[in-house]
C-alpha cells in the first residue's frame, strides 16, 4: 500500500519528492499518461527498475483459452486479453559508459510530477555514477489529446562536475519480458512474445516496427523519429531487428551544457489494413507531430485541457486531499475516453493490465455519466461502440435461447470474455446499464440523431432481452429470475431489485422511443403489440419487500436468508472471494458492494424518502465493500438520508483508492469507476445531483467539514455552473444566449436560470438524521476525515 500522503497535496499536481521502491508499480499506474487510443505507463524513462512495463492500444488485444475444470453448454471458449505493445518510452542514458541506474551510484534527487493542467509527466533527477560523475536529467512525457496517435517525449542531459562523454539510447522494443499475469500455463503461453515481427525500418534519426498478434491476427505499427539539440561533433545513428530500433546519439558536454533530445512516437493498429497501409499512417502521424514540433504539441495539449476545465472542474473547499483528488480521477476519466473513438472504455483505462483491459458495466454506470456531464462526445463513442458490438451480443442471447441482446459481462471487442458464468452471463442487467446510458447522453445533449441512428437500436434490443428472460406470474406481476445484480456475493437469485427498476425503466425508454421513431422501428421488427408488451411488463414489474422488515429486500427472499458471521470473521480474511466458497457467500445475507442502494441511487424515483432511510440503515450494516465500487454510492446516499459526515468519509475513501492504493492493487492500474465515483459522490452526494424525470433537479447540502462546492455541468449546450455554500446555493448559466434558459428543481423549487440572471437561493435544513449507520465490524470506511486544524 501506498503510505498515506506519499504525494503532497497540491490542487493542480500529483508530486512524487522521492523515488520508493517499494511501490514502484502503483506509481507507475497513478502516473500513466493516455488519450484513450494510446496508454502509456508512467514507467522510469531507462526502462528499469520497473513494477510492470506497459504500453497499450485501445482494443489491441490476444485472444487465449479460458480454463474449465469442467465445461458447460454456453460457456465462451476463448478470452481476449490486452497486449503489452512496442514500448517507446525507453530513452537510456550512458554517462562515461555507465549505464543512469538509479539502483546504482547515488540519487541524490528525484522528482515526478503530474501536471493535470498541462497533460503532462514531467521528471527531474540529479545522479552520482559509481565512478563520481554527476549529471541532471530532465524529461517531460504526453501522449497528445489533439494528435490521437501521437506521444512525445523531451530529455534533456546536463553535466554538472565536469567534461562527460554522453551516450543516449532511444529505443522501440517489442516482447518485453513481463511478469506474470496467469497462473494457467496456456494462457502464459499464449501472452509469452505475443508479437510476430513483419517489418522493421531504420532511418538515420529513427525508425519502425510492424508486428501481428499470433492468434487474434492484429497488426500493429510503432514509429521514432528525433530532434537532436547538441553541442558540435554530436553523431546519431539508427540501427533495427525484428523486435527492436535503436537510435543512438552521442556527444560530449562540458560541464552546464546540456543534450536536449525530442523524440515523437506514432502508434497505430489494425485487424483488416495492410502492413503498406499502417506503415504509411504511422510515418504521416510522424509527419505531423514533426510539424508541430515539441512546443506546439505542449501548447495544443493546454490549450485541450484548459477548455476540458473550464466546462468540467470541481472546486471543493474544506478537504485538501479531495481537491486534488477529484482532480485526479477526472483527469484519468479524461485520459480514458476523450480519443476511445468508437472503443471501449475499460475497467483501468489504459494504465494497467488489470482485469484484462477488460470493459465491464462500470462504463456505463460510473464513468459515462460523469462524462455526459462534462465530455459528451466521449459517451457519443462509447455508445456507438457498444452498438457496434450488436452482432455478438444478438448472437449471445441466441445462444441462452433468448431473444434480442445479451451484452457481455467483460470483453475489449464484443464476445463474452468472463468464464465464471454466475457472475458473468448472469448479471443481465449490464442491458438495461447500457439503455440508462443512452437515456441519460440524449436527455443530456439533445442529441437526437444519435437516439435514432443508434439509441433507437440498443433500446429495442435490450427491451426485447427484458421481455425474453421475465414472465407474468399467474397473478400478473411481472418476475426477472435466476439473474446477478451488482452484488457477486448474491449470484443467480430472483427478482433483484436493481436489475428489475433498470430494466423497468429500459422497457418504457424502449416504448417511447419507438413511439417517436415509427418508420425506423418498423425497420427493426417492432409492432405496436410488441411495445404494448414492454409497457405491460415495466408496469407489473415485481419488487420484492419485507413487509415485517419494512425494508426492499436486495432479492426475492433476501431478508430471510442467515447472517454472516461479522464478529468472528478476522480483517485477514478479506475480500471475502478469496478466503471463503462462493456456495458460502451466496446464501447468506453478506452484501459485496452497493446493490440495493445502487438501485436508490440511479431509480430514487421508485423509493420514498422514509423508505431509503430504512433501507440504507439496513444494507449498510450488511456491506463489506470488497469492491472499489462501492464507497461512491454509499457515499452518495448517505449524503441523501442525512449522514454527510459518513458521506464524506466515503468521499474519501472513492477519491483516494489509487493515490493511497487503498484496494493494494493499483499497480495493475487505476480504478476508473472509482475515480469517476469521487466526482458522483461530490455531485450527485452533496450537490444532490438527479434526473430520474428528463429534468434537472438538486438537493445540494455540505458536510461540516465542506465550505464551498463549485461543480459545472453541460446541459443541452449549455454550461451551467452550481455553487454550494453552507446555507445557500447559486446557479448560473454560462456561454449562452439572452435567450437561454435551464429549468430546474431545487429541492422542492422549480427555477429557471438564465445568462442575465443567476439564481440564488437558501438551503433548506437538514431533518433529523435518525440513528447513526453502523457497518459490519472491521468494515467502516477506510479513510476517516483528517484531525482538524487548531
Amino acid at each position: 500500500m501506498i503510505r498515506e500522503r506519499a504525494y503532497p497535496v497540491e490542487p493542480w499536481h500529483v508530486r512524487e519528492t522521492r523515488l520508493d521502491m517499494d511501490v514502484l508499480a502503483q506509481s507507475e499506474s497513478v502516473f500513466a499518461l493516455s488519450n484513450g487510443h494510446v496508454g502509456l505507463r508512467g514507467n522510469l524513462d531507462e526502462g528499469e527498475p520497473h513494477g510492470l512495463p506497459g504500453t497499450y492500444l485501445n482494443s489491441f488485444y490476444e485472444l487465449r483459452p479460458l480454463p474449465y475444470a469442467e465445461a458447460g453448454y454456453g460457456f465462451p471458449e476463448s478470452g481476449q486479453t490486452i497486449v503489452n505493445v512496442t514500448n517507446g518510452k525507453l530513452i537510456r542514458l550512458l554517462v562515461d559508459d555507465e549505464p543512469l541506474d538509479v539502483r546504482y551510484g547515488e540519487l541524490l534527487a528525484h522528482e515526478r510530477i503530474l501536471d493535470m493542467r498541462a497533460g503532462t509527466l514531467h521528471r527531474e533527477l540529479h545522479w552520482r555514477s559509481p565512478a563520481g560523475r554527476e549529471v541532471k536529467v530532465r524529461s517531460t512525457r504526453l501522449v497528445s489529446f489533439t494528435q490521437r496517435s501521437v506521444a512525445a517525449i523531451s530529455y534533456e542531459v546536463e553535466a554538472v562536475d565536469g567534461p562527460l562523454r554522453l551516450i543516449v539510447q532511444s529505443e522501440l522494443v517489442a516482447n518485453e519480458s513481463l511478469p506474470a499475469q496467469s497462473k494457467d500455463p496456456r494462457v502464459a503461453a499464449v501472452l509469452e512474445s505475443p508479437l510476430l515481427a513483419e517489418e522493421e525500418l531504420t532511418t538515420p534519426d529513427g525508425g519502425q516496427l510492424i508486428h501481428r498478434t499470433k492468434v487474434s491476427g492484429l497488426r500493429v505499427a510503432a514509429a521514432m523519429e528525433h530532434e537532436v539539440h547538441g553541442p558540435d561533433h554530436t553523431t546519431i545513428e539508427s540501427e533495427g531487428y525484428q523486435d527492436w530500433v535503436r537510435t543512438t546519439i552521442a556527444c560530449v558536454l562540458k560541464p552546464g551544457e546540456k543534450l536536449r533530445v525530442i523524440k515523437y512516437l506514432t502508434y497505430s493498429w489494425s485487424s483488416r489494413r495492410s502492413l503498406p497501409a499502417l506503415r504509411d499512417q504511422v510515418g504521416a502521424a510522424l509527419a505531423g507531430a514533426r510539424l508541430d514540433g515539441w512546443d506546439g504539441l505542449h501548447r495544443e495539449q493546454r490549450n485541450y485541457l484548459d477548455a476540458f476545465w473550464d466546462a468540467s472542474d470541481v472546486l471543493v473547499e474544506g478537504d485538501p486531499e479531495v481537491q486534488q483528488a477529484v482532480r485526479f480521477g477526472l483527469f484519468h476519466v479524461l485520459q480514458a475516453g476523450a480519443r476511445a473513438e468508437q472503443r471501449p472504455i475499460s475497467a483501468k483505462g489504459l494504465t494497467g493490465p488489470g482485469y484484462d483491459g477488460h470493459a465491464f458495466w462500470d462504463t456505463e454506470m460510473f464513468v459515462l455519466p460523469v462524462l455526459t456531464y462534462t465530455q459528451p462526445s466521449a459517451v457519443r463513442s462509447a455508445l456507438q461502440w457498444r452498438h457496434s458490438t450488436l452482432d455478438s451480443a444478438r448472437e449471445r442471447a441466441e445462444t441462452l435461447n433468448l431473444r434480442g441482446a445479451a451484452f457481455p459481462w467483460r470483453t475489449i471487442e464484443g464476445p463474452e470474455s468472463s468464464g465464471y458464468w454466475p457472475a458473468g452471463t448472469a448479471a443481465f442487467h449490464i442491458a438495461a446499464d447500457i439503455a440508462d446510458a443512452v437515456r441519460r447522453y440524449v436527455m443530456v445533449t439533445g442529441d437526437t440523431q444519435m437516439e435514432r441512428e443508434i439509441g433507437l437500436e440498443l433500446l429495442v434490443e435490450t427491451a426485447r432481452l427484458w421481455r425474453s428472460i421475465g414472465h407474468h406470474d399467474r397473478h400478473g406481476r411481472f418476475h426477472i429470475d435466476g439473474v446477478t445484480g451488482p452484488d457477486e456475493y448474491t449470484a443467480v437469485k430472483n427478482d433483484n431489485v436493481y436489475t428489475n427498476l433498470m430494466a423497468q425503466r429500459n422497457l418504457l425508454a424502449a416504448a417511447d422511443v419507438v413511439m417517436r421513431y415509427r418508420d425506423e422501428a418498423f425497420h427493426l421488427g417492432v409492432t405496436d403489440e410488441e411495445a404494448a408488451s414492454w409497457r405491460d411488463a415495466a408496469t407489473s414489474m415485481h419488487v420484492p419487500y419485507d413487509d415485517e422488515l419494512d425494508v426492499h429486500q436486495q432479492v426475492e427472499g433476501f431478508t430471510r436468508l442467515q447472517e454472516w458471521d461479522f464478529t468472528h470473521t478476522p480483517a485477514e480474511k478479506y475480500p471475502l472471494l478469496l478466503h471463503y466458497p462462493y456456495f458460502e457467500l451466496y446464501r447468506k445475507q453478506v452484501v459485496k458492494q452497493a446493490d440495493l442502494v445502487l438501485a436508490m441511487h440511479w431509480r430514487g424515483d421508485a423509493f420514498t424518502p422514509e423508505e431509503k432511510v430504512r433501507n440504507f440503515l439496513y444494507y449498510e450494516r450488511r456491506t463489506v465493500r470488497d469492491s472499489s465500487l462501492s464507497a461512491c454510492t454509499q457515499s452518495v446516499l448517505a449524503a441523501e438520508v442525512g449522514h454527510p459526515e459518513l458521506a464524506h468519509t466515503y468521499l474519501r475513501e472513492a477519491a483516494l483508492m489509487d493515490l493511497h492504493d487503498l484496494n493494494e492493487n493499483t499497480r495493475d492500474g487505476v480504478h476508473m469507476a472509482s475515480l469517476a465515483g469521487a466526482w458522483l459522490a461530490l455531485v450527485s452526494g452533496f450537490g444532490g445531483l438527479r434526473d430520474h424525470d428528463g429534468g434537472l433537479s438538486f438537493a445540494p447540502r455540505l458536510s461540516s467539514r465542506l465550505s464551498r462546492l463549485e461543480f459545472s455541468l453541460q446541459w443541452r449546450g449549455l454550461a451551467l455552473r452550481v455553487d454550494v455554500r453552507p446555507h445557500q446555493t447559486t446557479y448560473s448559466l454560462r456561454h449562452g444566449g439572452p435567450d437561454d434558459v435551464v429549468e430546474l428543481r431545487h429541492h422542492d423549487q422549480l427555477l429557471r436560470v438564465t445568462c442575465d440572471e443567476p439564481v440564488t437561493v437558501p438551503v433548506p435544513p437538514a431533518d433529523p438524521s435518525g440513528p447513526a449507520p453502523e457497518q459490519p465490524p472491521g468494515r467502516s470506511p477506510l479513510l476517516r476525515l483528517p484531525e482538524r486544524e487548531q
